[in-house]
């Protein structure tokens, strides 16, 4: 595909800039009447797979999780997150944008994800009210997982 497609792709699909391939397992975690739906159709599209909850039985590629600020211990819910998918796979942690209810603070996110062992790799605008931050496990710590 060429980079002008690319392009073309992340302004008609949402989710093109997530990283997401065909054939991917992504977990949905968090999942309320508030998320972007437009983005967890593009994830579809882009994967060519449903979206699976939080009691999917096996391994997901990828996670998505809604997390807002009066859902609970964002640490918590990392950790949880993780222990459902490989090592080195995303964790995609969707926020509200600032000014939004259920706004979570950048510096609660970077707590939390060191805490639960995760390192952000990227943040995005994900759609008009959410911001997403790419969590993964560091390199360092993956060989040491096992």
């Amino acid at each position: 595909m060429s980079a002008t497609a690319d392009h073309a792709e992340e302004r008609t699909n949402p989710a093109a800039r997530l990283g997401f391939e065909p054939g991917q397992v992504v977990q949905e975690i968090g999942f309320d009447d508030d998320v972007e739906q437009e983005l967890r159709e593009g994830i579809e599209e882009l994967t060519g797979t449903e979206l699976v909850d939080e009691d999917y039985g096996d391994v997901a590629d990828a996670v998505v999780l809604w997390f807002r600020e009066d859902d609970g211990d964002l640490t918590d819910a990392l950790v949880d997150a993780t222990t459902m998918i490989d090592e080195g796979a995303p964790v995609w942690l969707m926020t509200p944008k600032t000014g939004r209810d259920g706004y979570v603070e950048p510096s609660d996110i970077g707590e939390a994800a060191t805490t639960a062992g995760l390192s952000q790799t990227k943040s995005i605008s994900a759609a008009k009210d959410w911001s997403g931050s790419r969590l993964v496990t560091p390199k360092s710590a993956r060989s040491s997982k096992r």
